[in-house]
């Protein structure tokens, strides 16, 4: 995967933007935003994140953010697109969602030309990021 755009490097700020498949809107729902915010929160605690600001749209989340303590920003996006993405389609599965089925279709077949074995595709490959 290309490195462009991507953040490799500590203790420096990057804007980010992180986009679902297909830029489906995901995040209308309450408990899907949650599960966004609570994640942030989570890599702000446990894993260096030190954001300074950040904007959830429908259909993905830009971040002005740094990794600290010797973090490394793409492992700490790397883990909460990994975290969200399971958290996302147990929500879609388990609460109240009118789009249940075709969400779950649609991120089925996001996935079904990778060699590995995933059910599920939420967010696109890599991230966008500039350094500021």
């Amino acid at each position: 995967m290309s490195t462009r755009y991507k953040a490799t490097t500590t203790e420096e700020a990057f804007f980010i933007t992180i986009s679902t498949v297909g830029w489906v809107d995901v995040f209308t729902r309450p408990n899907q935003k949650f599960i966004i915010t609570y994640s942030l929160k989570h890599c702000q605690v446990n894993k260096g994140l030190e954001i300074y600001a950040y904007c959830l749209m429908s259909s993905h989340l830009h971040l002005f953010c740094k990794a600290t303590n010797d973090f490394i920003l793409s492992d700490v996006i790397r883990d909460f697109k990994k975290f969200t993405s399971k958290k996302i389609i147990q929500t879609i599965k388990e609460e109240p969602e009118s789009r249940r089925d075709w969400l779950l279709d649609y991120f089925k077949k996001s996935c079904e030309h990778l060699k590995k074995e995933q059910h599920y595709k939420v967010w696109q490959d890599g991230y966008h990021a500039e350094h500021i």
